[in-house]
């Protein structure tokens, strides 16, 4: 009977097609709703959790090793974790590493973040991949009681992603500067005290790694909520508006942002630049359009190719939302494109320093490939001063 009992399943992931995924439960019990995607990073779980473009979204993980480096505050790329929850193959094993502060299993469980493991994740990326990303409930309960069918309601009941405003639920309350640099040994985190631009970023979901990029490429950087007006964003004299990251339906936050950016493309010839959701933010703001991706792109190990000159970048991405390049207007460029499907990386309006990129030149999985885009930036508003 005890065997019996230790091997009855603590967790349970549902799909709303009906399929039934049963395993050990850590972390947070209760249950949660969202859409499910997997990443294929071999590193960064932590960053990975806390980075505001998963709100809405449970992650599952297809590298196994998943908690073995265990937590640390310095990792994070906002406050707490973000991502709904989390599946993995193996349950975290002790960690082991010199930065590590905390256990996995006690970070999820003190931020309120459910996970799963005993997964076959082989066999649940296959369905994503075919299927599309799916709708799925997570539930984990010490005792294994599950009502399967009130699951699979909930998971087919959930409206989804495309139509949502994530970007409003995730953005900062108010405005702040940010100082901090990239991370380097063995100093770690230093402040910049030299700027030579002054940057207003537009928080749609920031993750934290950006804004020190920005630092770290000479930005002063203030950071404004998601839903800043155009007269906002120019009452602080910017040499220059980076537009972040972020969750959900870029045609939804598209509401309010795309009349904001407009006008600062219209009113001013100030150097945009914009990165994920900020990348389908200014597309939009162009005459462009997105669509819906089957299962979206995640993980460390994307090839993306930069069409002027032919170089691939190793990078890293996190969307399930794309630019449509067959819907760029006459004076915008596709400038980056997927080797993996062929979809688009990047724009740029000809003749004026506005461009962005769909995927991640702060994650470093290059290590180096794409910093570049932050240095163009800084020189965009260089340029512009010197005029």
């Amino acid at each position: 009977m005890a065997e019996t009992a230790q091997m009855k399943p603590t967790a349970c992931l549902a799909l709303a097609d009906g399929t039934v995924f049963y395993g050990h439960g850590f972390g947070a019990t209760g249950q949660c709703v969202a859409e499910l995607c997997f990443n294929t990073a071999m590193t960064g779980y932590q960053e990975i959790m806390t980075d505001p473009s998963y709100a809405g979204q449970i992650v599952t993980f297809t590298f196994p090793h998943i908690g073995n480096v265990g937590v640390t505050p310095e990792d994070d790329e906002t406050g707490d974790p973000v991502a709904a929850g989390m599946v993995v193959k193996w349950d975290p094993t002790q960690s082991s590493n010199w930065r590590a502060t905390e256990e996995l299993k006690a970070w999820l469980t003190r931020t309120g973040r459910i996970a799963i493991g005993g997964i076959d994740t082989r066999r649940l990326t296959r369905a994503i991949r075919q299927q599309g990303a799916p709708h799925v409930a997570l539930a984990h309960d010490p005792e294994g009681n599950f009502d399967i069918e009130a699951l699979v309601a909930e998971a087919r009941a959930w409206p989804g992603l495309e139509g949502m405003d994530l970007a409003k639920e995730v953005t900062c309350a108010q405005s702040y500067r940010w100082d901090e640099m990239r991370w380097a040994w063995p100093e770690g985190y230093t402040k910049q005290d030299a700027p030579a631009h002054k940057v207003v970023a537009i928080d749609y979901g920031a993750k934290r790694n950006i804004l020190r990029c920005l630092a770290s490429a000479g930005c002063d950087v203030t950071v404004l909520p998601a839903t800043a007006t155009a007269e906002e964003v120019l009452a602080h004299n910017p040499d220059g508006v980076f537009l972040s990251n972020g969750p959900g339906d870029p045609a939804a936050t598209g509401e309010y942002a795309v009349p904001m950016i407009k006008s600062i493309l219209g009113d001013t010839d100030l150097p945009v630049f914009g990165i994920c959701l900020g990348h389908q933010m200014l597309a939009l703001a162009l005459g462009a359009k997105t669509i819906k991706m089957n299962h979206g792109h995640h993980g460390a190990n994307h090839p993306v190719k930069e069409n002027n000159t032919g170089k691939v970048e190793i990078t890293s991405m996190n969307h399930g939302f794309a630019v449509d390049a067959q819907s760029l207007p006459e004076g915008v460029e596709e400038t980056h494109v997927s080797l993996f499907d062929g979809s688009n990386c990047g724009i740029a309006m000809s003749g004026r320093p506005v461009f962005s990129v769909q995927h991640h030149p702060e994650a470093s999985p290059g290590p180096q490939d794409s910093f570049y885009l932050f240095e163009r930036f800084a020189d965009a508003m260089a340029t512009r001063k010197a005029s």
